[in-house]
């Protein structure tokens, strides 16, 4: 109750001074939430299966804040490496974690359904999906004993655009915005605040460590550089957003235009997508192979 009319110039922001858990804080986003929680204040757990670009983010937070940062390699898909990632976190701050950020992912399309194979849907739902099932699942009754809290799941404008050729990717995205609508529901009155981030393009390398086809590789990264929002500015946008109580962020115009389309119009809306899809090349070759492994931040 105390949340709720209490104004928040007047309350303790949650992601200032935060003891925070970033995953996929490598790069992109991830690496962008884990800089500006620690200028903010905050101590952060930067955890990535790349353990190099971890010790990236850290090297970056150390320049104004030594000591705010640490690094811990975890595969997101693997319940025991999150599991081991929290028991870590509450070594490392000797006190309970305050705000979770669920932000690894990795970037999959260019296929229709029937042409994807059992091998990348396994693959990208183990991170996309999976892994912020593993962090909410596991972190949640920490922040709930807490009595206070943050979580942010980054989900996607995908999860309701439903754009063909991104099954896999839509599916994963649709997923982590349903669950993180549910915990808000079920942590209404907690203390413990859910947001879901749903940008479109962001500036980050998920075209080039997922596995998309070289035509829609080639076609997000142009997107990405002449209409993508940059990192940083999408993480200050979704930190306040959590600080005010927000579900949803959609950073960018785009995404609300096709939020209100799909919604008002949704026949027309999946007409037109079918009419764009069969219009447009299609290209069957693919991008080279990846590691099984690869873990990055996901828009």
């Amino acid at each position: 109750m105390l949340e709720r009319i209490v104004p928040l110039s007047l309350r303790t922001r949650r992601s200032h001074g935060a003891r925070a858990v970033v995953t996929g804080a490598g790069s992109g986003i991830g690496r962008a939430f884990a800089v500006e929680l620690a200028a903010r204040g905050g101590r952060v757990i930067c955890a990535d299966i790349d353990q190099a670009r971890a010790e990236e983010t850290v090297a970056l937070i150390e320049r104004t804040r030594p000591g705010a940062a640490h690094t811990f390699r975890c595969d997101v898909s693997r319940r025991a490496d999150v599991e081991v990632l929290a028991r870590f976190a509450e070594s490392v701050f000797d006190e309970p974690v305050s705000l979770v950020i669920n932000n690894a992912g990795v970037g999959i399309g260019g296929k229709p359904v029937g042409a994807i194979g059992f091998a990348d849907w396994e693959w990208a739902l183990g991170i996309n999906l999976w892994g912020v099932v593993h962090g909410c699942e596991i972190f949640t009754p920490m922040l709930r004993e807490a009595g206070r809290g943050g979580i942010i799941n980054v989900a996607s404008a995908a999860g309701f655009a439903a754009a063909p050729s991104m099954a896999v990717y839509n599916t994963s995205k649709a997923a982590v915005l349903s669950l993180s609508e549910t915990m808000a529901a079920e942590l209404g009155g907690s203390g413990v605040a859910v947001t879901v981030l749903c940008p479109t393009f962001v500036k980050t390398n998920v075209a080039k460590d997922g596995r998309i086809t070289a035509q829609s590789q080639k076609l997000a990264e142009t997107l990405m550089r002449w209409t993508g929002f940059t990192p940083e500015h999408v993480a200050r946008v979704t930190l306040d957003a959590n600080d005010r109580g927000s579900l949803y962020v959609l950073p960018q115009l785009d995404a609300h235009l096709v939020w209100r389309l799909k919604r008002y119009f949704p026949a027309q809306y999946t007409f037109v997508l079918g009419l764009l899809e069969r219009l447009l090349p299609q290209d069957d070759s693919t991008t080279p192979d990846r590691p099984a492994v690869t873990d990055r931040t996901g828009v």
